[in-house]
């Protein structure tokens, strides 16, 4: 005895949306994937990229100003993954902390403004996440604005203006 039971309208539509969600699912699996195989495999680089190109960058600004004590502005590299520390002496004092975690592909980018009326100091934080082009491009993106920094020359000045300046942005 053979019996097939006819199947509603209703349980194959869903059976249908189940089957395109599950679609989805992989191929944003697959994406991710891709983007922390590219992300292990270049993030040390982008980050020893943007360090190299900030020491460059406050070197020539300090030879702007040469023996101007309040623009002594220091790199200093300070954690693992490659972060590091920019700091700017008082009057106008600042400090960037460079902050990458290539595991969750971000990085955080923390100033510190000291105020000169005493009050306490202003903080600021930027997030940074590592984007991918769909190629094998590796780019750093602000995660509030979206704006894409597709070389280490564009995010350092992005990240230095407001050390250089003393002001936030």
């Amino acid at each position: 005895m053979n019996t097939s039971v006819a199947v509603a309208d209703w349980i194959k539509r869903i059976a249908d949306d189940e089957r395109r969600r599950d679609t989805v699912r992989v191929t944003e699996d697959e994406i991710a994937a891709r983007k922390a195989d590219l992300v292990r495999r270049n993030g040390q680089r982008v980050i020893d990229e943007l360090r190299a190109t900030v020491t460059r960058d406050v070197d020539a600004f300090r030879s702007e100003f040469v023996g101007d004590r309040a623009r002594d502005i220091v790199v200093e590299a300070t954690v693992p993954d490659g972060g590091f520390v920019v700091r700017k002496p008082a009057p106008a004092a600042v400090s960037l902390a460079v902050t990458p975690n290539l595991e969750a592909a971000t990085m955080v980018c923390h100033y510190r403004f000291a105020l000169t009326n005493g009050l306490p100091p202003r903080e600021d934080r930027i997030d940074m996440t590592f984007a991918g082009d769909g190629g094998e491009t590796l780019h750093v993106k602000h995660h509030g604005t979206g704006q894409v920094f597709a070389t280490a020359d564009a995010l350092s000045e992005y990240l230095l203006v407001p050390v250089l300046t003393g002001r936030p942005r």
